[in-house]
């Protein structure tokens, strides 16, 4: 009797791990992974490919978690069923990849859960009620909130109760709490979504890529900047008193975000450029901390592929990598080729279009004020990078001396020669010390350091300083040194009246120009003009300012 018990588990682990549903729609020419809204349900497929498909693929999934129940009831055993109806929907939530060919889709499992409480009512012997109340409970829940996710939870958590109260014996208590444990779990990012306003009601229209032509589907990746910004996350909220009350450590925090997986935190709304096409853009996190990305390089690369996987299922078009996701996996190019079905991007190239949009008028009001540029001295704080090089060189026919700062001598001193062979009129000097930018009336900085590098000791008074870094390269305490002024740099303002649920950080209505490239793209339709590894062609940087200026962006100076 205990050999057959264990086998009809098997098979029903089995029976609810076949990809009866996904085989169907792969047989019809529909790939279930790909432009898929959030995860796989009856609402999504039905959404993608119509009432039919949508039909027939939900009553096989019906039909895997009545079968299991069915046939451990063979054995008479209610116990028996309510493990059985566990096993189903285990199986269906974590199947073996070779059935797949590959990663499975994350399937919600709604169907089956369905399936094996009909078998329980018909044949698993544990009371029609006991049954039929989850399914009442799951009703009557996603009437009022919408939320099928909590809905399901909430079902099922009536349904262990009742199995609690009954006379069912333990096994079929720890089954019933299984169910429910296994369903919470796997619904842990759809509840956080509902905790950040980010999860879709059933019945409301999610965007997905292509659908419509007047709108394009985008998504970003961002991380917090410090443990501040980690709480701004309504599903982390719980965690800050209790981290400011010593009961949590930081390093657990810590820890515990090198282990979340990426997540949508957020979206923004109202994008619509001045030809009237709507930009949707997903906010997706993996809430690593600065000093991890540079400590654990692969674990962020890792988190990077993962987070366009999940924007390529959220229906996605182009993938953005913001603040220090930009430089994860050779800038982009790794991530690139682990996806290669979505066009994701580092931004670049708009990034040094916004300084080139925004140094001549930083330039003009410097010259307004009484101060000659041909007199004056110019510091580039991280001179060996992309963007501060193409300040440089766009500055150094305008000053009568620039500074070149970065790390790497030798690969500054080549930098410079190019500078020399081209501005024969102005000074040019390389270090790799921060004290000599104590002679700059203007300094320009864009680095990708995780902390401040500009202190007062490094400023002089009366000073410009253009901040490009993000984080900000000049510490909060510079401001106060008499006369100084600090502009943030690479600061767009999208077209259309833009609102979101989180703080960017960047000002009501504004974001990252690496964000707004993202945007631009989709837009545009122009995906090969996305920004990846090291190499910024000015081909791209003149079309992104065109392009923004055409479709509405406005550079925040």
């Amino acid at each position: 009797m205990a050999f057959l018990s264990v086998l009809l588990l098997v098979l029903a682990f089995f029976v609810g791990s076949l990809p009866l549903g996904h085989w169907l729609l792969s047989r019809m020419g529909v790939d279930p992974r790909v432009n898929n809204a959030y995860n796989l349900g009856v609402e999504n497929v039905l959404r993608r490919v119509g009432p039919g498909l949508a039909a027939a693929s939900a009553g096989l999934d019906f039909s895997k978690g009545f079968l299991a129940v069915l046939m451990a009831s063979s054995l008479g055993s209610r116990e028996l069923c309510v493990l059985a109806a566990l096993a189903a929907y285990l199986g269906h939530l974590n199947p073996p990849r070779a059935l797949y060919g590959g990663v499975p889709p994350r399937g919600r499992g709604n169907l089956v859960l369905l399936g094996v409480l009909a078998g329980l009512a018909v044949a698993g012997g544990v009371g029609f009620w006991i049954a039929a109340l989850p399914v009442v409970v799951y009703a009557a829940a996603v009437g009022y909130w919408g939320y099928a996710s909590a809905a399901t939870v909430l079902g099922l958590l009536a349904f262990a109760l009742l199995v609690a109260v009954s006379p069912l014996g333990i096994p079929a208590k720890l089954g019933a709490l299984g169910l429910l444990v296994a369903a919470t779990w796997r619904f842990k990012e759809n509840l956080g979504r509902i905790l950040d306003s980010t999860e879709p009601r059933v019945g409301e229209d999610v965007p997905v890529a292509g659908k419509r032509d007047d709108q394009v589907v985008t998504a970003f990746m961002i991380h917090p900047m410090t443990l501040e910004n980690f709480w701004s996350a309504r599903r982390f909220a719980w965690l800050k008193p209790l981290v400011e009350r010593g009961v949590i450590s930081e390093a657990s925090v810590r820890h515990m975000a090198a282990n979340l997986r990426p997540m949508k935190v957020g979206e923004l709304h109202g994008i619509k450029t001045q030809g009237g096409k709507e930009i949707r853009c997903y906010l997706l996190s993996s809430p690593l901390l600065p000093d991890m990305f540079t400590s654990d390089p692969d674990l962020a690369t890792r988190r990077a592929i993962e987070g366009a996987r999940l924007a390529q299922e959220l229906g996605a078009e182009v993938f953005g990598l913001g603040a220090f996701w930009s430089v994860v996996g050779n800038k982009g190019v790794d991530v690139q080729a682990a996806v290669p079905d979505l066009t994701i991007t580092n931004g670049g190239a708009y990034t040094s279009g916004t300084i080139k949009a925004a140094i001549p008028g930083i330039l003009h009001h410097f010259a307004q004020e009484g101060r000659d540029l041909r007199q004056a001295t110019a510091g580039i704080v991280g001179a060996n990078g992309v963007v501060a090089f193409g300040i440089a060189r766009t500055i150094a026919p305008q000053v009568g001396k620039v500074i070149m700062i970065g790390r790497d001598m030798e690969r500054l001193e080549r930098s410079a020669a190019t500078l020399r062979r081209s501005v024969k009129d102005t000074e040019i000097v390389t270090t790799t010390s921060y004290d000599t930018l104590r002679e700059a009336d203007l300094i320009f900085s864009a680095t990708s350091d995780p902390r401040p590098v500009i202190f007062p000791q490094h400023v002089k008074p009366g000073a410009w300083i253009f901040d490009e870094g993000r984080p900000a390269d000049a510490d909060e305490s510079v401001r106060e040194v008499p006369g100084v002024r600090v502009i943030p740099g690479g600061v767009v303002r999208p077209p259309g009246g833009m609102t979101s649920n989180i703080d960017l950080q960047f000002g009501e209505g504004a974001v990252p120009a690496c964000l707004a490239e993202t945007l631009i793209i989709a837009a545009t339709g122009e995906h090969g003009r996305k920004s990846l590894g090291p190499q910024t062609l000015t081909e791209n940087i003149n079309f992104f300012v065109e392009q923004a200026e055409r479709l509405g962006f406005q550079v925040v100076d």
